[in-house]
């Protein structure tokens, strides 16, 4: 039977999950790279490797919570992200509600998740890629805050340092709320995990201001 999505087949749908990032050794722990560093941290968890190649991009097959996965990390550097995404979108013949990109967002305060099932590229050149090669823009994404640069640092330069020692274990938990939300997504769909993740988000956000509030004032 086809790969097609089917309400009364939900067995036979396949999942592709994209995480955004450059390749290469130099980009491995930088800003941009948080999108291969969620897919990563999923496919651990479950057992999934990423050693094929197709279409330009790393993959990892398997099953998660019994649903058929594709996992992907492009390796044509982000601004070209779509010539790697689409065809392989293509190839397993996956509905736009089925695939679901990761990535960095600058706009997003550092550690904050923001999960809706379709919109604009915000900004962002690796989306800007995959709607323009999709032709649609109507496929769900999981942002990840990367918080903005400090003072008049250059976006471009910011998204490609690396976390600080600070930073990497705030979003080393970042990273494992971002996996527990896309399982759900697998298991029970978008409003599910938007549920989820973003009312999680925005407790985490009032704890911390609460945090602040009442923390002692130095004179």
């Amino acid at each position: 039977m086809s790969d097609q999505h089917s309400a009364d087949l939900p067995s036979h749908r396949r999942r592709v999950i994209v995480g955004l990032g450059n390749p290469g050794r130099r980009y491995a722990d930088t800003r941009h790279n948080v999108g291969f560093a969620v897919v990563e941290r999923l496919a651990e968890q479950h057992n999934l490797r990423f050693n094929q190649m197709m279409n330009r991009a790393l993959i990892a097959l398997g099953e998660i919570e019994g649903e058929k996965v594709v996992l992907v990390k492009p390796q044509t550097f982000m601004n070209d992200s779509g010539s790697a995404v689409a065809p392989i979108a293509r190839f397993y013949k996956v509905a736009l509600p089925d695939l679901l990109v990761i990535y960095d967002e600058l706009d997003l305060p550092f550690a904050q998740l923001r999960m809706r099932p379709f919109g604009g590229n915000g900004g962002h050149n690796g989306m800007k890629s995959i709607i323009a090669k999709l032709g649609s823009q109507d496929f769900p994404r999981l942002r990840v805050g990367i918080g903005r640069p400090p003072g008049k640092m250059d976006p471009a330069a910011f998204v490609l340092q690396p976390f600080t020692s600070a930073e990497r274990a705030e979003m080393s938990e970042t990273i494992e709320r971002a996996v527990a939300g896309l399982v759900i997504w697998l298991k029970h769909g978008i409003d599910r995990a938007m549920n989820v993740v973003n009312i999680g988000a925005a407790r985490l956000n009032s704890a911390k201001g609460t945090e602040a509030s009442s923390a002692p004032s130095v004179e």
